[in-house]
C-alpha cells in the first residue's frame, strides 16, 4: 500500500471519536441503535451483568448487551465501577466521550474524569424535574402534562449536572408507562444523534439546573401497585396507567388479585363505600372511590389473559362486590 494512502487511512481512523456507551434496558438500547445507524458505533459497551429472570430464574442478557453482540461491539459487565481494575479497563479505551442511558450503576468521580469530553446522560425528564430512577412513571403519577429528554453533563450528584440540550413531548390523556417509555426512548435517541456533533466539539453551552425546582423520582416498589380505593378516581387512574406494564396495579378480589391495566376517571359522585362495584357495562366496570368513580376498562384475573371490560363481564359479574 502506498505510504500516502496509508497515512490518510491512519489519520482518518485517529480522527474518529472514541465513544463508549453505558446502558442496560430497552430505553438505552434505542439510543445505542441510533448511534450505530448514524455511523457512530461505540468502541465499547458497558452494561449490567446478566440477571436471573423469568419463572426459571435463568440468567438473561440485557437488551443493550444483545444489541452490542449483534453489532460486534466489545462488551464489559462489571458489578461496579469503583475498583481500580474497572477504571483502568475503561481508561484503556481512551474514550473521547462516555454516553450513558439508564445504565443503573453509579459513576464515581474517577470514572467521570476518564473521557476527554466527560460523560453525558440521556435522561427521561426535563431536569431538574424528576431526577432519579423512575422519571417516566413519576411524571404520570403526578399528572404532568409534559415531559421530555435532557442531555446532561454528568457530575457526582444524582442527575444534578448541567443540562446541554432538551426535547419536549406532551403526555397524552390516559397514556401508559409503556407508551410514554417508548416515545421517550425514540425522542432520546433522536436528540442524542442530532446534538452529537456539538457534543463532540464541546460547543453546547451547559445550563446549570435550578435547585429550587428539583424533585426526585425514586425507584418503583411493588407495594405501590396495590390500589387504595379511598383515593380520588383521577389518582387511581394515574396509578393504573403509570404501572402499566410494570409492576401492574392490582386490587384484592376476595382471596384473588385482580390486575388492572387501563381505567378512566369519572367525576360523577357515588354514595357507595369506596371499592364497591356499582355498575357494569360494555363501556367499563364502574367502581366507587374516595372522590368520583373509576371505570375499569381492561383487567385480568390470575391465570387469565388481560380482557376488555366487555369481555370480562361476559364471564364474571363483579356487581355489588367490594374490591380491596
Amino acid at each position: 500500500m502506498p505510504l500516502v494512502i496509508l497515512i490518510i487511512i491512519m489519520v482518518h481512523h485517529s480522527a474518529r471519536p472514541r465513544i463508549v456507551f453505558a446502558g442496560t434496558p430497552e430505553f438505552a438500547a434505542v439510543s445505542l441503535q441510533g448511534l450505530i445507524q448514524a455511523g457512530y458505533p461505540p468502541v465499547a459497551v458497558y452494561t449490567q451483568p446478566d440477571r436471573p429472570a423469568g419463572r426459571g430464574r435463568h440468567l438473561r442478557a440485557s437488551p443493550v448487551k444483545l444489541l452490542a453482540e449483534q453489532a460486534g461491539i466489545p462488551i464489559h459487565q462489571p458489578e461496579r465501577l469503583s475498583s481500580a481494575d474497572a477504571q483502568a479497563t475503561l481508561a484503556a479505551w481512551q474514550p473521547t466521550l462516555l454516553i450513558v442511558a439508564a445504565y443503573g450503576l453509579l459513576l464515581p468521580a474517577p470514572v467521570l474524569a476518564i473521557p476527554q469530553l466527560g460523560c453525558v446522560n440521556v435522561h427521561a425528564s426535563l431536569l431538574p424535574r424528576w431526577r432519579g430512577a423512575a422519571p417516566i412513571q413519576r411524571a404520570l403519577l403526578a399528572g404532568d402534562r409534559e415531559t421530555g429528554i435532557s442531555l446532561m453533563q454528568m457530575d457526582v450528584g444524582l442527575d444534578t449536572g448541567a443540562v446541554l440540550a432538551t426535547a419536549r413531548c406532551a403526555i397524552a390523556p390516559d397514556m401508559t408507562g409503556g407508551e410514554l417509555h417508548d416515545q421517550l426512548a425514540t425522542l432520546g435517541a433522536e436528540l442524542l444523534i442530532e446534538r452529537l456533533p456539538e457534543l463532540l466539539t464541546g460547543t453546547l453551552p451547559p445550563q446549570p439546573q435550578d435547585e429550587d425546582r428539583a424533585c426526585y423520582a425514586p425507584k418503583l416498589a411493588k407495594a405501590e401497585a396495590e390500589l387504595d380505593w379511598q383515593q380520588p378516581a383521577q389518582q387511581l387512574a394515574r396509578t393504573i396507567h403509570a404501572f402499566n406494564p410494570w409492576p401492574v396495579a392490582w386490587t384484592a378480589l376476595g382471596s384473588q388479585r385482580l390486575r388492572l391495566w387501563r381505567a378512566q376517571a369519572d367525576a360523577q359522585p357515588s354514595h357507595a363505600a369506596p371499592g364497591t362495584v356499582i355498575a357494569e357495562a360494555a363501556t367499563g366496570i364502574r367502581v366507587a372511590t374516595g372522590c368520583g368513580t373509576l371505570r375499569l376498562l381492561a383487567l385480568q384475573l390470575p391465570g387469565r389473559q388481560c380482557q376488555a371490560a366487555e369481555q370480562f363481564i361476559q364471564g364474571r359479574s363483579l356487581l355489588g362486590q367490594r374490591l380491596g
